[in-house]
């Protein structure tokens, strides 16, 4: 099965980030059509400060030539960086590419110079929760009520502080020697 990874925004993209979201939740997590509503407002206001600034960045992961998943580094102001839009098809789950991508960002968001990242999710997407703390994230807040459809969602808040990726490379060295 072929995919590929492209690191630019083109016409549609944004569109295919939001259905593809609203779909795959719905079918997988039960949420009903106002959770789209909550990704496509997320998507909104980033598009409309000019995502991707030159501090943002973009991986959409396309299958056949179709939109298959995506992963989002937005500048929040302040040293933070937020991880957004991370969803991939079920077929390219399990083998290593979630956590590729996300290494990825990470190594770009230390990079660029960002103090901080953070993470929204909610405590149902267990694979993704490990991969994200095998990345240093700690949880750091939970709220459990009704939300999107469902009686009960645990919405989480995850954050890592960031350390400069050079530094972190001389540090893994020392480590090994």
């Amino acid at each position: 099965m072929h995919h590929s990874i492209r690191r630019e925004l083109r016409p549609g993209d944004l569109g295919a980030i939001i259905e593809h979201h609203g779909l795959l939740y719905a079918r997988e997590y039960g949420v009903d059509s106002s959770f789209e509503a909550h990704v496509a407002a997320a998507v909104a206001r980033a598009a409309l400060r000019g995502f991707p600034r030159d501090s943002e960045a973009i991986w959409i992961v396309e299958r056949d030539g179709r939109h298959a998943g995506s992963l989002a580094l937005t500048d929040e102001g302040e040293g933070v960086a937020c991880v957004r839009f991370f969803v991939l098809d079920p077929e390219l789950r399990g083998m290593g590419l979630g956590r590729q991508l996300l290494g990825e960002l990470l190594e770009t968001a230390g990079d660029t110079g960002f103090d901080r990242a953070v993470l929204e999710t909610f405590s149902d997407l267990r694979a993704a929760a490990h991969i994200y703390r095998d990345h240093g994230f700690r949880l750091t807040e939970e709220e459990t009520g009704p939300r999107w459809g469902r009686a009960e969602i645990t919405y989480q808040r995850y954050e890592l502080e960031l350390l400069p990726h050079e530094s972190g490379r001389e540090l893994s060295r020392v480590e090994r020697s």
